[in-house]
């Protein structure tokens, strides 16, 4: 395990790592324990009982929290002529088609957080699959990404929309707001998260789906919470 700073070694001292704490309790700690001089972000971890290498037990898609991010994301838009105008007037970063799948490819650009993409336009992005697959790039259908939809999508991702995947190891990493929003609205984003989460349970899923939950700052420790305060 790394050395971590004296600050950090501090701030450890303070949680009990045996305990699972109410949502509001840990959120308070976690701002306690937020040393560092810029607005940290917050991330919810949660590990999930279930197995993402099979298809019927995957856990994914997308939710507006309330308060948003506290991050103004860049947005890409591959879509053409009426659906392309109406990306730019929605405020998209970029809007483009051909000419975008070569800028990635050629100079290997990835000044964007979010790509949304008209259907008919899957067929060019698929083959960026390659590269924006591993960075969790691509546009998909149940993140609301893959849509006719465009105005709409754009303003939910600049609003505070954030999607939720599982990982290999079975968790859900999302950033839920910065240490500067406070304990309430924290609370709110993360409870309108875990909402999504618990909905979004896989029939084929057995045992106890919320195996653990825990929340931490960018540069601060992580806080557990007791899963069944947060189903309750």
């Amino acid at each position: 395990m790394p050395k971590r700073g004296k600050k950090y070694q501090e701030s450890f001292k303070t949680i009990d790592r045996m305990h699972l704490y109410d949502p509001n309790e840990a959120f308070n700690l976690v701002l306690t324990t937020a040393k560092a001089k810029f607005d940290e972000t917050v991330e919810v971890h949660v590990k999930l009982g279930v197995d993402s290498r099979h298809a019927d037990q995957q856990v994914r898609g997308a939710i507006v929290l309330p308060h948003g991010t506290g991050k103004t994301r860049r947005v890409l838009v591959f879509a053409k002529g009426d659906k392309a105008k109406e990306a730019e007037v929605a405020g998209a970063d970029y809007v483009g088609a051909e000419d975008l799948v070569q800028k990635i490819q050629n100079e290997n650009w990835f000044e964007f957080d979010v790509v949304v993409a008209t259907p008919d336009m899957m067929g060019l992005v698929g083959r960026l699959g390659r590269v924006l697959g591993p960075k969790g790039l691509m546009p998909n259908p149940k993140s609301g990404t893959v849509t006719f939809e465009v105005e709409r999508a754009i303003n939910e991702i600049k609003a505070g929309k954030v999607e939720y995947r599982l990982d290999k190891t079975n968790i859900i990493h999302v950033p839920i707001g910065k240490v500067s929003f406070g304990v309430d609205k924290l609370t709110d984003n993360f409870q309108t998260l875990l909402e999504a989460i618990i909905k979004a349970k896989p029939a084929a899923a057995k045992g106890q789906y919320l195996r653990s939950v825990v929340v931490a700052s960018t540069m601060g420790p992580g806080v557990k919470i007791n899963p069944v305060r947060v189903v309750g």
